[in-house]
């Protein structure tokens, strides 16, 4: 309910002037509100509406990727020019774009056959942007994991700090205090994999650097015709293919009791159309590793990033605490079945 909450206070931010629309060359029949967009129907078809929360520089890196991938990849976004040939407009004082819709339905993580569908479109959308350079340095993102962790074990040391500080500690500092322990341990244990990996010389390795999409929820991927197309680049940054799917595989087994057998269901998917070494799978375990949804809840509650009520953070701390042994079956089956194999 909190997110379906947040979408509508964000969506009442949209100015939906008739005069916004007419910048694009758009006339307007219907306009239908869909998670933090407008679908818009248009004497030129659908399409969707979104107010941009980013930079200029930040949209046109999108655009860039968006049009080197579509050459050999065409199942992305397309941006829709204004009369002035731009992909955006400025309006009261906000930044506005339109994109063509999508046609299809949303990837179903429990469909074996979408989930084979999806795995082999990051594969392909990855072989597409091999290649890709950028002059916004700060989204390249390899060769900096190991630092990143680093930091995110201080970063648990000082949430920690924050909920013993607490005179009247909540419930959720109480979970917060009994797991931290282990959870900075795997952190740590990841930072060290990662050190004894190939993971530097992999990074250095034109063929092993992609845009990674970096945000692959379900709604992100539409399947048509047994296609996948990938929506939404927000959060898009050039690294290993393996920090995508990473992102990827943790999207789907964390609401399947962590199930190894979607897991090697993405990798055979995703190499039918793209290859993965031994030091790629190496580095893929390392990342898989590090206690991604247990960390992001935590930075969200004791940062206040999410302006959510204290039982939405307490029920969402429950349920990530209450697939531990679920998590450590799987990394380790990981280990002996696909590293070992």
């Amino acid at each position: 309910m909190v997110d379906r909450y947040g979408e509508k206070k964000y969506l009442a931010k949209y100015d939906l002037c008739v005069e916004l629309f007419d910048r694009f060359d758009l006339e307007i029949n219907d306009i239908v509100p869909i998670r933090n967009v407008y679908m818009v129907s248009t004497n030129k078809g659908e399409k969707i509406l979104k107010k941009v929360e980013y930079t200029l520089d930040e949209l046109k890196f999108i655009y860039e990727i968006l049009t080197y991938v579509r050459n050999k990849f065409p199942r992305v976004v397309n941006f829709l020019k204004n009369k002035k040939g731009d992909i955006y407009t400025i309006w009261k004082g906000d930044m506005y774009c339109i994109m063509d819709m999508v046609q299809g339905k949303e990837c179903n993580f429990s469909n074996p056959v979408d989930l084979d569908i999806a795995s082999e479109g990051l594969g392909e959308f990855h072989l597409a942007s091999e290649g890709f350079k950028s002059s916004m340095n700060n989204k390249y993102n390899n060769g900096r994991l190991i630092d990143v962790f680093k930091r995110r074990v201080q970063e648990m040391e000082f949430f920690r700090s924050i909920a013993n500080i607490h005179e009247k500690k909540t419930e959720f500092d109480e979970i917060f205090i009994d797991n931290s322990r282990y959870y900075i341990k795997e952190i740590k244990k990841s930072e060290r994999l990662l050190e004894k990996s190939c993971y530097y010389k992999l990074c250095s390795e034109e063929d092993k650097i992609v845009v990674c999409h970096h945000d692959l929820a379900y709604h992100n991927i539409m399947i048509n015709d047994n296609k996948a197309y990938f929506l939404d680049f927000d959060y898009a940054i050039i690294d290993l293919k393996v920090h995508d799917l990473c992102n990827f595989i943790n999207k789907v087994i964390k609401n399947f009791a962590f199930d190894m057998e979607k897991t090697k269901s993405i990798i055979e998917g995703y190499c039918n159309k793209n290859t993965l070494s031994d030091r790629e799978l190496e580095v893929l375990y390392a990342m898989l590793n590090f206690p991604n949804d247990f960390y992001t809840i935590s930075k969200d509650y004791y940062t206040k990033r999410k302006d959510w009520e204290e039982e939405v953070f307490l029920d969402r701390l429950k349920r990530k605490t209450r697939y531990k042994e679920d998590r450590m079956e799987f990394l380790e089956e990981f280990k002996n079945t696909i590293l070992n194999n």
